[in-house]
């Protein structure tokens, strides 16, 4: 295990001693040993009793631990720390392969399994320091299972970042050459994904194809994983190896040699009935940094909301006064991976300004992608400086909150605008589109794609947890620096 993998379940380990002890320490006190649930009970007589018992086996069976020791939190402290470090030295909780076979969608076994683990431990703990009679057996039926979720919780990125509103359940997968009944989509990797899209009898060799096909259904439905049979072929064609490799999502390539590649690229190689199983994963937002990128998002949007409400309010009120109803408008956009969502926004255009689009082409003054016009003959009298400063975009919070948008990211577009893309540009929906990004804080007022694409792949390419917070800083400068008529 390498210094970064150590690193992580590190901070993972200490991570769950903290928050378990904590717990564990609380609930003990306030439920499984209170008095206040025992009408008969005097003083403190539990934690008399308890703490005499660990006395006398403190005298008996270890005494080289100090007396300022001996008390219920230290015991069970250290009950955590030794059942964690049992716990993490097996792979059975550390490490979960999206290489093995999986037949089950839920994780119900995975909890059973920790369920039983922890319960069965927990008794042999309190029975052995002679506790167990002491106890609610009600609230330790109901202890038992809430550890017991929080171990599932922290087990690993995939559930947490499920809860935060990426789930695996909800992602696609497209093959090419996978017979409908091979073994290998029993595979977990593919059980818990839907599959959108199988291609069959192609040639592998040609690359032209298959990334024609792949971004031709990229556009039209949401992919995060894209599997290959390579049967007996030992390389991959260049042009196709550069592709995945810059698409950003997930690839895997089943095949009965081992595949050679062209590049140097992080990748892993398993054996697996009697073929290779060669898997990468190149998409940048995902697992523990969705995770602390969804924090910071949820953070930074509840802070916003619950701030910015007084500006909420006026700029609802002011929209109705100048042009009535509807002011929170919902526009179809596209996200991450390419998952459509309704986007909000106060209405700074008259109703039904979208479908005049194809009417006012001729104004547009960028290029085929891009949709903006000088002095927008749309916009309501009066709500100009709104979409000056941005403040249309302030009910886009909320998108944040539910994991459609983060706070930070490539401005979401029309489904329409994302059907005109290269299979180049279509990188930039493999990243959580955003209310702010780099273009906002560089070049705001820009008309121009080119520069709409420099800044989208800079991001991608560049991508990391301290670029969004140096962009989250600098973007309330850039509003008084210069002026955009918004999207």
């Amino acid at each position: 295990m390498n210094i970064t993998s150590l690193f992580k379940y590190g901070i993972r380990f200490l991570f769950l001693q903290v928050t378990l002890t904590y717990f564990s320490i609380y609930y003990f006190n306030n439920f499984l040993i209170s008095n206040k649930f025992c009408e008969f009970c005097v003083g403190n007589s539990f934690r008399m009793q308890i703490n005499n018992s660990l006395w006398e086996d403190r005298n008996r069976f270890f005494t080289i631990i100090p007396e300022n020791l001996i008390n219920i939190e230290f015991f069970i402290g250290l009950f955590i720390f030794i059942f964690l470090l049992v716990l993490y030295s097996t792979k059975f909780y550390t490490y979960v392969n999206e290489l093995t076979y999986s037949l089950d969608r839920s994780y119900l076994d995975e909890f059973i399994s920790i369920y039983l683990l922890w319960t069965s431990s927990f008794f042999v703990f309190i029975t052995m320091f002679r506790i167990s009679h002491l106890i609610s057996r009600a609230y330790l039926l109901i202890f038992t299972f809430i550890i017991s979720i929080m171990l599932l919780l922290f087990r690993n990125s995939e559930f947490l970042s499920s809860i935060l509103g990426r789930s695996v359940t909800n992602e696609n997968f497209i093959t090419f050459n996978l017979d409908e009944d091979s073994i290998f989509r029993n595979l977990r990797i593919m059980t818990f994904r839907k599959n959108v899209g199988n291609f069959e009898n192609i040639d592998l060799k040609n690359s032209k194809l298959i990334i024609e096909k792949i971004d031709k259904i990229n556009k039209e439905k949401n992919i995060n994983l894209i599997v290959f049979n390579f049967n007996k072929e030992t390389g991959i064609d260049k042009n196709l190896e550069s592709y995945l490799i810059q698409l950003n999502k997930k690839v895997l390539i089943i095949s009965k040699e081992k595949i050679n590649f062209i590049n140097y690229f992080l990748n892993r190689t398993e054996r697996v009935s009697n073929y290779f199983l060669t898997y990468f994963n190149n998409d940048i937002q995902y697992g523990s940094k969705y995770i602390l990128k969804r924090i910071i998002d949820i953070f930074i949007s509840v802070l916003g909301i619950t701030f910015l409400s007084p500006i909420f309010l006026f700029i609802y009120l002011y929209i109705y006064f100048l042009d009535g109803s509807e002011v929170i408008i919902k526009q179809n956009r596209v996200g991450l991976h390419g998952k459509q969502f309704k986007m909000y926004k106060f209405r700074t255009m008259k109703i039904d300004s979208h479908e005049l689009r194809e009417q006012m082409e001729e104004l547009n003054k960028n290029d085929n992608i891009i949709f903006k016009i000088e002095d927008d003959p749309r916009i309501i009298q009066g709500a100009m400086f709104l979409r000056n400063y941005s403040l249309d975009e302030l009910p886009q919070f909320f998108n944040v909150l539910k994991g459609e948008m983060s706070v930070v990211g490539p401005r979401p577009l029309f489904d329409e605008d994302t059907k005109l893309f290269n299979e180049s540009y279509m990188r930039r929906l493999n990243v959580l589109p955003g209310i702010t990004g780099l273009l906002q804080i560089n070049e705001r007022n820009t008309t121009e794609f080119e520069t709409w694409y420099k800044y989208d792949i800079e991001y991608i390419e560049s991508w990391s947890l301290s670029l969004d917070l140096k962009i989250i800083f600098k973007t309330p400068f850039s509003l008084f620096r210069s002026k955009v008529k918004g999207l």
